[in-house]
């Protein structure tokens, strides 16, 4: 699909940020074991040269938002393109735990996470492209943005769609390909499933999420919340 069809197709609906918690989006992990977290694999994915070790510091990045390059890690941050609080407003909330852990390491497309000046990552903040656009490459910006709310089936507010629409137009009319990530949602808005083997802390979907991350146990007696978790010896206390 060409840009311009790709931006007017985006849905529209209300953003609200009840309830968003940066803590719900669990990151960096280290998905495949190998050592290094997410932050880590885009660094050395991004690197103008080799790049070695868990904790990637040294290499060579130029961060497209403003055209500086460093050779120190340490002045770069790896940027949600949609950041964590913007996927929230704008269909994330009804998520389960799992999904929001993928989204927020999203190594599957290279437009998700994007290595950038630490500067400019907090001059954007959690602003959409109705608030904030970097200082160079906004035709890139604006496709690798529609295209990361497509492949997480996101919706836009309205301002947010009329700016994008204004901008594609004055952008190349590039075909924008996107592989749709799976995207699962929970029955209880803001948390994790609501059956079986999973759990309802809002932040994880099951008890070996819970423990990796240091919570629980959880005690059916005084958090009924987490009910749904499992209770292996029948003690009452779940997650131990």
């Amino acid at each position: 699909m060409r840009l311009h069809r790709a931006v007017k197709q985006l849905p529209v609906a209300r953003e609200t940020r009840r309830g968003y918690d940066r803590d719900k989006f669990r990151h960096w992990v280290d998905a495949d074991g190998d050592c290094r977290d997410t932050r880590d694999e885009v660094l050395a994915d991004e690197s103008l040269t080799a790049v070695s070790g868990c904790d990637v510091q040294q290499g060579r990045w130029r961060s497209y938002y403003d055209g500086v390059v460093v050779r120190d890690s340490s002045a770069f941050d790896v940027d949600h393109l949609v950041p964590l609080a913007e996927a929230w407003d704008s269909g994330a909330k009804r998520w389960t735990a799992g999904t929001r852990r993928a989204f927020a390491n999203d190594l599957g497309d290279a437009r998700s996470l994007v290595a950038v000046t630490a500067s400019s990552n907090r001059s954007k903040s959690d602003q959409d492209p109705a608030e904030w656009l970097p200082a160079l490459d906004r035709c890139r910006y604006v496709r690798e943005w529609t295209a990361v709310k497509i492949r997480w089936s996101l919706s836009v507010d309205r301002t947010e769609k009329r700016v994008l629409v204004r901008r594609a137009e004055g952008c190349r009319n590039l075909v924008v390909k996107v592989r749709r990530a799976t995207v699962r949602t929970s029955t209880k808005s803001g948390g994790g499933s609501t059956g079986g083997s999973g759990g309802t802390d809002p932040q994880f979907d099951y008890c070996y999420q819970a423990k990796d991350a240091g919570y629980g146990p959880y005690y059916k007696g005084q958090d009924q919340e987490y009910a749904w978790y499992d209770d292996a010896d029948g003690d009452g206390v779940v997650c131990e």
